[in-house]
């Protein structure tokens, strides 16, 4: 094998450099290049007679190098015990702290051995014990704040889930955060930004005293101002230390006494590293094989690179390390240099791509492609060029100085650009690429990519995902119409997660193209010249939750290997003779049976490269043993989906459905998840809950209509997620699921939902069940009604749907550690059944009940005895809630009524008459309540923390006057004032008349009022005054004073949405709208919709500053041909509710990034792709016509 990776003359001894590189000789050259090919072969047979001549050989390189990974061997790091020691006092001591949470900072420069010291404290046995929660995050030069938020969640809950904007994010955080200990390493900070980091580890406080937070970074700015003067610097090591940790690596050893020649040497090459753990392994590595070859080890030490000194930062002991590479690992080490900083690798992937680039060409027949790769990938890491990524053995990164080092030895052929970057990109510097990569922004434009059209030669077309975390990128159709087309030379093309609805037939002209990457994408379809890729070796449409077919011509693409479509639940039939394909090694999806089905035989063709596979129709098969031809016995699949079909209708044949289960046991040493759907059988088969599966981590079994228990999952020894689901039959959950002894050791979370006839809930008595069990969510069970696990001693999380209040009373009971409740439709829940159960909610913090129509009153005045930590309240849709406590007249509750309540939010409550607050609350929100009449505070003190406040939907609110200061507040009885109001929402409260004194809302960045028809007075006189408000709603206000709208602002205003006003719009005149408004939206009134029919009347209204215009609801709006040529930065243009309007611009601001249409029928058929108008704004990346 190591002849293979290293026989090309690239390493230092080498004196003939390969010429030619290895991927032209797989050119199909055609008849008039023949000449040419001659002339070159006569100018190398030439330069080999010079060779002979000259007495130069071609050195073979030694024997096999031995492959570790570079995951943290403690064994492998040389000092740092001390540096260990003291670290982990300061985390395992609780020092006096203002804060529940401490910082402790690694600083150094790069390659010093920051973070394999940070992984040593965080991997370390006591500081696990130490903590309950743990998470690793990479952060970069780029502090993206929801991207760590959502790793972090990620990391203690162990799911991704998405969130609309990064309150909700963390929100979601702190609740997980929430008196819990937690150890948080933020490995590779850049940021110096004060106000970003206080926003980060805003959810941090809640957390348990004792928590902290490594960092490791090369910058001390950001520590100096929180106030961190003492830093803990690593330390280059002592020349003894760096002798020995060198010795490890070259030799492993700890010293040079069984080497004594190459001792003098070894020191040498110690010295010129200046003491860098990361110069030292990678020379280390680089020598491993070269015990014996003393020559080696001088002319390494006499290198001239030590001369050079560093290069942009560029250690030149990496420099030496990648001068030993053979020729092909140099370029897949240069490939590298396409990616950003600490992107995470996926290793198929990247293999798949290093295959389709042409650069693994197997000396051997019996190789095969990917697998060269993996030896390319392991050689990689045997050389600590790569290294594992935190918490994922199948992932890796680079270093940022390796990262570095390949940007700078990948030469002109290499390019990686971000969005920013691409207008300045030379023509000439075009015309010689041949792999770039972008990193995509959220809008990707076509004017910038206009000039790629002459990069002729481009091979390799990436668009990455970077740090920023877009939860959708637009990719403009031109790029995918007109730029492509252009590039006949693609092999590699990676379009994933761009938003792109429909592919172009045009695609089917690269006719190089080998690897086409389309995953994660809102395709239904692809085009039928897909076909006619004849090259293409890898396609992927993972995640293409719309795609519901596949061209018919697949059988011509005969050099395809990998086909992942795994997460398309629409994709019911896979393309005829698909099954023919000979080269295809991954279909991760196997549609048994049927026209377009396959023979469940030919999964015994298929590799497991891929790791996954799907195998949908399994009630097709005739014969078990054709189900046990497929061997899933002797693949390694990490996940494994087995479907049948859903219809129950007496034609299933149960027994056959066992037994071919049965004989599609999987391997046990490497399945992660495992999900059985509608399987028809009585039983499920011995192997499925067998401990064997020591990998096996989640397991969801859903629609076995026909399966009267459960199999003896508690006996797995990894599980930690569970989802059981739609199970008809199961009438009762026991024995039979726990298994015997401990069941369940490591769950972490169990879904039980849809059990209609599930009566009954047991665990062993006497045995330990779920001891680690955080999240239960039992939903629809309507006859369950016994429930007795002894305890669950580590519950946080507990939602319960559509069951019977025991359900609610017997888990209560048991699990003292709720802190998060959420309850909805539970029957027979009425006062004094909720009396009883309030009593065991003493650690509940986040408590939400829905529809819970038997509930009168939540409380008593005794609650605060009860609810002594509740933070958050949320009441939906409990019809007959009249109040939130039962004694609420006068003062009686006094002020001690659940003191630690910080959020309070009534919603859909029709019965609620009268609201009163506890005093603390920082957010009231009081929507959809039709029959309430007052809202007020328990007592005057109350209101002084309020921060956000929203009042909707509810038309009895009998105040005039909404009063944010002085001593006469209407809407907030006994309140004298709210000092500290951020955020305030009033919509459609028709009996508001009155909005008095602004001005005291110092904090204030957001006020919204909407739809509030007799409203006459609006202090706008008072904006001025509100330095602190950026974001301003006021529309669909008819009566407001005329003499409003008059050019007093906030001076730092953003954001404003405004119309429907007494005053008329073509009067306003001149508004002097400050230069920091970038988004601005006008709603037209019903007064004023015949005013308004040409855009240039709006044109005084709309400022140069604007990046974003909504236009709505102009019924006698015809163009907006005329009034925005001003309008030079604009991205974002929104026209909704225009029914007459027809005419856009003949060309459109070339700054547009978005354009969305909405309820414009003139306009929508002219904007569709073939309409009138589409070559005018194709080029737009995000076009959306009546789209949410």
């Amino acid at each position: 094998m190591h002849r293979e990776l290293t026989q090309e003359s690239g390493a230092i001894t080498s004196k003939v450099k390969k010429l030619v590189p290895t991927w032209y000789t797989h050119l199909s050259l055609s008849q008039r290049m023949h000449h040419k090919l001659d002339d070159i072969t006569t100018k190398l047979q030439d330069l080999e007679k010079q060779k002979v001549s000259l007495g130069l050989i071609v050195k073979d390189e030694r024997s096999k190098r031995i492959y570790q990974t570079s995951l943290v061997d403690t064994s492998s790091v040389v000092g740092r015990e001390k540096e260990k020691k003291e670290l982990l006092l300061k985390l395992l001591r609780d020092e006096p702290c203002d804060k529940n949470f401490s910082i402790v900072p690694i600083v150094g420069m790069g390659g010093l051995g920051k973070t394999t010291l940070a992984k040593i404290l965080y991997d370390d046995e006591e500081v696990k014990k130490h903590f309950e929660l743990m998470a690793w995050v990479c952060v970069s030069d780029h502090f993206d704040i929801f991207h760590i938020s959502k790793v972090i969640l990620q990391s203690v809950k162990g799911e991704d889930k998405e969130f609309a904007d990064l309150n909700l994010l963390q929100v979601a955080l702190k609740k997980q955060l929430r008196k819990k200990r937690f150890l948080m390493v933020l490995d590779d900070v850049w940021s110096e930004s004060y106000e970003d980091w206080q926003t980060l580890v805003s959810p941090f406080h809640a957390c348990a005293p004792g928590s902290k937070i490594i960092t490791t970074t090369r910058k001390v700015q950001l520590l100096n101002k929180l106030g961190y003067d003492h830093l803990y610097h690593v330390q280059t090591l002592s020349h003894d230390d760096a002798v020995s940790l060198f010795a490890k690596h070259a030799l492993g050893a700890d010293n040079f006494d069984s080497h004594p020649v190459l001792k003098q040497y070894g020191e040498g090459i110690v010295e010129k590293c200046d003491g860098l753990p990361l110069a030292l392994a990678v020379l280390g590595r680089l020598l491993r094989t070269k015990t014996e070859e003393e020559e080696e080890w001088k002319e390494l030490l006499n290198s001239e690179i030590w001369r050079l000194g560093k290069k942009d930062e560029i250690v030149p002991a990496l420099r030496l390390s990648y001068n030993d590479l053979s020729a092909c690992l140099k370029q897949l080490f240069a490939y590298f240099s396409l990616f950003p900083k600490n992107y995470v690798f996926n290793k198929e992937l990247l293999i798949l791509l290093w295959m389709a680039e042409g650069f693994l060409n197997p000396l051997s027949s019996n190789k095969s492609m990917e697998r060269l790769g993996l030896e390319y990938l392991e050689e990689l890491l045997s050389r600590s060029l790569l290294q594992h990524a935190p918490n994922d053995k199948a992932s890796f990164v680079m270093h940022d100085s390796l990262n570095d080092l390949a940007t700078s030895v990948a030469g002109e052929f290499f390019s990686r650009l971000d969005i920013e970057m691409v207008p300045d990109v030379r023509k000439e510097a075009l015309e010689k690429y041949r792999h770039m990569s972008f990193v995509c922004d959220e809008f990707i434009a076509y004017p910038k990519f206009d000039p790629f059209k002459t990069a002729k030669s481009l091979r390799t077309f990436l668009f990455l995902e970077g740090n920023d975390s877009f939860e959708k990128c637009y990719l403009s159709r031109k790029i995918l119409d007109d730029l492509l087309p252009k590039l006949p030379m693609l092999r590699v093309l990676r379009l994933s997660n761009l938003c792109i609805s429909e592919v172009p037939e045009t695609i089917g002209t690269l006719k190089h193209l080998r690897y086409l990457n389309l995953s994660n994408n809102p395709i239904t379809h692809l085009p039928a010249s897909v076909g006619n890729l004849y090259n293409l070796q890898t396609l992927l449409l993972y995640d293409c939750s719309d795609l519901i077919k596949l061209p018919n011509n697949f059988s011509k693409l005969k050099n395809l290997r990998h086909l992942n479509i795994y997460g398309t639940p629409l994709l019911n039939k896979l393309p005829l003779w698909i099954g023919q394909l000979k080269s295809l090694q991954t279909l991760t999806k196997i549609i048994v049976g049927g026209d377009n089905g396959l023979a469940i035989t030919k999964i015994k063709d298929l590799t497991d490269f891929d790791g996954s596979i799907h195998i949908k129709g399994l009630d097709k098969v005739e014969m078990a043993m054709h189900a046990q031809e497929a061997n899933l016995l002797q693949k390694r699949f990490a996940f494994l989906e087995l479907e049948w079909s859903d219809v129950f209708d007496g034609s299933r044949k149960k027994s056959l459905e066992k037994e071919v289960l049965c004989v599609l046991k999987p391997n046990s040493a490497s399945l992660t998840f495992l999900e059985i759907a509608s399987y028809g059988g009585l039983e499920f088969p011995n192997w499925v809950g067998d401990p064997s599966f020591l990998q096996l981590t989640e397991v969801f079994i859903h629609g076995c209509k026909n399966c009267t228990s459960l199999p003896p999952l508690g006996q797995l020894p990894s599980l930690k997620k569970l989802f059981i689901k739609d199970m008809d039959e199961v009438k009762v959950m026991g024995s039979e699921l726990a298994g015997t002894g401990l069941s369940f050791p490591s769950l972490e979370v169990l879904h039980l939902e849809n059990m209609k006839r599930l009566e009954e809930w047991s665990t062993n008595i006497g045995m330990v069940s779920f001891p680690c069990l955080n999240e239960l969510v039992v939903r629809s069970c309507p006859n369950l009604v016994q429930v007795s696990p002894e305890a669950l001693p580590s519950l946080n999380v507990l939602e319960i749907y559509e069951c019977d209040s025991a359900v609610l009373r017997s888990l209560v009971q048991v699990a003292s550690g709720v802190f998060q409740l959420k309850i909805e439709s539970i029957s027979g829940l009425d006062d004094v059944v909720w009396r009883g159960v309030i009593e065991y909610l003493g650690a509940v913090e986040y408590l939400i009940i829905k529809n819970c129509n038997e509930i009168r009153y939540l409380w008593e005045s005794m609650a605060s005895k009860a609810l002594i930590r509740l933070m958050y309240l949320d009441v939906q849709e409990c019809q007959n809630l009249v109040r939130l406590g039962e004694k609420e007249a006068g003062d009686s509750c006094g002020s001690n009524v659940l003191t630690t309540l910080r959020t309070l939010k009534i919603e859909k409550c029709e019965s609620m008459e009268h609201c009163r607050c506890p005093n603390n609350i920082e957010e009231l929100e009081i929507s959809d309540c039709p029959s309430i009449t007052s809202v007020s505070f328990l007592t005057t003190a109350g209101g002084q923390k309020l921060k956000f406040l929203t009042i909707k939907d509810c038309e009895k609110l009998l105040e005039k006057e909404l009063i944010f200061g002085g001593d006469n507040t209407r809407v907030l009885v006994n309140n004298t004032s709210m000092p500290m109001l951020q955020s305030v929402d009033i919509i459609r409260w028709p009996n508001l008349t009155t909005i008095i004194e602004l001005k005291q809302l110092i904090h204030l960045t957001s006020l919204a009022i909407e739809s509030c028809p007799n409203m006459e007075s609006f202090p706008d006189h008072e904006l001025p005054n509100l330095t602190s408000l950026t974001s301003l709603y006021i529309y669909n206000c008819p009566s407001t004073d005329a003499s409003f709208p008059r050019g007093f602002w906030p001076p730092n205003l953003q954001i404003l949405y405004i119309g429907g006003l007494k005053k008329p719009i073509l009067e306003w005149g001149p508004q002097n709208f400050p230069t920091s408004l970038v988004k601005l939206a006008l709603v037209c009134g019903e007064s004023e919709e015949d005013d308004v029919s040409r855009c240039r009347q709006l044109s005084p209204l709309l400022p140069s500053s604007l990046t974003t215009l909504r236009i709505y609801h102009f019924m006698k709006l015809k163009s907006v041909s005329v009034g925005l040529q001003h309008l030079t930065s604009l991205q974002h243009l929104f026209l909704g509710y225009c029914p007459k309007m027809k005419h856009l611009p003949d060309i459109l601001l070339p700054s547009l990034l978005s354009l969305n249409i909405a309820e414009c029928r003139k306009l929508e058929g002219r904007c569709s792709r073939g309409g009138s108008y589409w070559s005018r704004i194709s080029h737009i990346p995000c076009i959306k016509i009546n789209e949410e």
